[in-house]
């Protein structure tokens, strides 16, 4: 039986952070603790940890928790936070100060879901964005990071309608069919599937930096299901 690992999730209200919890279910070994800034429903089965408190109280909540890992699932949109500079305090602020906290707290693993195409140097702000926290991320050297690009997710997401992205699943069956080589990591991945990914690298026990694509986070995925 594999040892009891307690895995700390911030961002549990987004379809990431959703599907994780999700999967917890299915999991004895994982001791799931979500940390959040408010209150969120539970899917149904689950047992686990919701820790609520303001984002100023996160740092010195993490101290107390010393999780064996965290997930990392915060993300937003430019219109759900309003303008970008709100944007950023979500994607890159409050990244990084999770972050630097469990480091401080000898956090063993780290999973940062970010995005395909993340550049710190990309015209497109969220791309940029998600380029600049993976780079400060990384800086903060923390025992083990793992960062998963994944694709367009597929997934619904409770109270959040992307027009856009919505368009984009109905056609990703039939684009994905053209995107090859390369070109694979933009094709579209189901929400399950990074959640279980994640999961996976938060229990992997070798040190360093490490960089998923949609076929690295399918192996993973495929590993914690072999495992069980």
């Amino acid at each position: 039986m594999s040892e009891i690992r307690n895995v700390l999730l911030v961002g549990a209200t987004g379809l990431i952070g959703t599907k994780v919890m999700e999967a917890s279910r299915e999991l004895p070994w994982l001791h799931l603790i979500a940390l959040t800034r408010r209150e969120a429903p539970m899917p149904p089965g689950v047992r686990m940890e919701m820790l609520v408190a303001p984002t100023s109280g996160w740092p010195a909540a993490i101290a107390a928790l010393e999780p064996d890992a965290v997930i990392c699932a915060l993300g937003t949109t430019i219109k759900k936070a309003g303008s970008e500079e709100a944007f950023r305090e979500v994607d890159y602020d409050l990244v990084l100060m999770v972050a630097r906290a469990a480091k401080e707290a000898a956090v063993q693993n780290f999973v940062l879901i970010s995005s395909v195409g993340a550049d710190a140097h990309a015209k497109a702000f969220y791309l940029r964005v998600k380029g600049e926290i993976e780079a400060a991320v990384t800086k903060v050297k923390l025992r083990r990071l793992d960062i998963l690009r994944p694709g367009l997710l597929r997934g619904a997401r409770d109270g959040d309608l992307r027009p856009l992205e919505q368009l984009g699943k109905i056609a990703s069956p039939m684009a994905d069919l053209f995107l090859h080589g390369d070109k694979r990591r933009y094709r579209s991945i189901s929400g399950v599937t990074v959640a279980a990914g994640a999961i996976q690298c938060a229990r992997e026990k070798a040190q360093g930096r490490y960089q998923h694509d949609n076929d690295s986070i399918h192996r993973f995925a495929r590993r914690l299901a072999d495992a069980e």
